[in-house]
C-alpha cells in the first residue's frame, strides 16, 4: 500500500464531489435556497444514522478496552489547537482576525478522516468507530462555542448541544456495552447504513454550492492572508502534532487520528455560522477553499511523513 497515493485518491474523491456541488448550483440545477434545507438532512438524520450503525456493528469493548480514553485525547488535541490558533492571531489582518481564528480552530473532524480511513484500511476498519468516539463531543462543542469568536455571550442553546450525533453515539455505545446489539434488527441497521451513506456526499455538495454562492460577486482574493492560513492549517498544525506524537508516543490508532485531525481542512459549516454572526463570510470562504484545494497534496504528504516514523494502524 502506498500511503501517499491512497490518501490522495480519498481526498480527490471528496474534492470531486464538492466540484459537482459547485457545478450543480452554477448551472441552477439546484436552487440556492435548497442548500439550507439539505443541511439538517445531512447533520440531523444522515450523520447520526452513520454513527449509530457503525458503532453498533463495529464497536467491540473487549478488543478496544481503552475506548474511553479517546474523548480525553480529543480534549488534549482541542486545547493544543486553541493555543496554536491564539499564537497565529498577531500575524493576521485586524479586520478578519475573528474569521481567521474560527476557521483555523474548527477542523473537519469527522468527514475527511472517515473518507481517508476507509480508503486506507477499508470500510470495516476499527478506526471508523474510533473516529466517532474520538469526536463524540465535537458537534456539541462546536455549536456551543463558535459564537464566542464573534463576541457573542448568549446562553447555551441546549437543543444544539444535545445534538442528534451525540445522542446516537451514546445510545450505540450503551447498546454495545450492555450486549443489546444482538436485539437490534438487521433491517434497522441496513436502513441506517443506507441513510448514513448520504452524509459525506450531501455535505460536500452543499459545500461546493455554497462556495459558488460565496464567490459570486465577491471581492478580490486575499492571497497573502489565504497563503498564511494554508501554511498554518495545512502544514504547521499537522507538523506540530507530528512532533507531539513523536514525543508522547500514544497508541498507533490514537497517534494516527491525532495526525488526521490536525491535517484536515476546516469544518464545512464555518461559512454559514460566520454569516449568522455577522462576520465576513467571503473571507472565511476564501480560507476554506484555499485549505481544501491544498489538502489534495498536504494530507497525503502528512500521512506519508507519518508512515516514515510510525507504523500505520492495522
Amino acid at each position: 500500500m502506498n500511503p501517499f497515493l491512497t490518501t490522495f485518491e480519498a481526498v480527490a474523491a471528496l474534492l470531486g464531489i464538492g466540484i459537482i456541488g459547485f457545478y450543480i448550483v452554477r448551472r441552477r440545477m439546484l436552487p440556492e435556497k435548497v442548500l439550507g434545507l439539505l443541511s439538517p438532512l445531512a447533520l440531523d438524520i444522515a450523520l447520526p444514522s452513520l454513527v449509530f450503525a457503525n458503532i453498533v456493528t463495529g464497536f467491540s469493548p473487549a478488543s478496544q478496552p481503552q475506548w474511553w480514553q479517546l474523548p480525553l485525547w480529543w480534549l488534549g488535541f482541542t486545547a493544543l489547537a486553541f493555543v496554536f490558533t491564539l499564537a497565529l492571531l498577531p500575524l493576521t489582518e485586524q479586520s478578519i482576525r475573528r474569521e481567521f481564528a474560527v476557521t483555523l480552530f474548527y477542523n473537519n473532524a469527522i468527514f475527511f478522516p472517515l473518507a481517508i480511513v476507509t480508503g486506507l484500511f477499508g470500510g470495516q476498519s476499527p478506526l471508523l468507530v474510533s473516529i466517532f468516539l474520538f469526536t463524540i463531543f465535537y458537534p456539541a462543542f462546536f455549536f456551543s462555542t463558535w459564537p464566542f469568536f464573534f463576541g457573542e455571550r448568549r446562553g447555551i442553546a441546549w437543543r444544539k448541544v444535545v445534538h442528534p450525533v451525540l445522542i446516537a453515539t451514546v445510545a450505540a455505545v450503551v447498546i454495545r456495552l450492555a450486549g443489546w446489539h444482538v436485539y437490534v434488527p438487521s433491517f434497522v441497521v441496513s436502513m441506517l447504513e443506507l441513510l448514513g451513506g448520504m452524509t459525506v456526499p450531501l455535505l460536500l455538495i452543499i459545500l461546493g454550492g455554497s462556495i459558488y454562492i460565496d464567490f459570486t460577486g465577491a471581492r478580490s482574493f486575499n492571497m497573502p492572508q489565504v497563503t498564511l492560513f494554508v501554511v498554518a492549517k495545512n502544514l504547521l498544525l499537522p507538523l506540530l502534532f507530528l512532533a507531539v506524537i513523536y514525543i508522547v508516543r500514544p497508541p498507533a490508532d490514537i497517534g494516527f487520528l491525532l495526525l488526521l485531525e490536525a491535517a484536515v481542512p476546516p469544518v464545512t459549516a464555518i461559512p454559514a455560522v460566520t454569516q449568522r454572526a455577522g462576520g465576513d463570510r467571503a473571507a472565511v470562504a476564501q480560507f476554506v477553499v484555499g485549505s481544501f484545494v491544498a489538502s489534495l497534496l498536504t494530507i497525503p504528504a502528512m500521512v506519508y511523513l507519518y508512515s516514515l516514523f510510525f507504523p500505520l494502524p492495522a
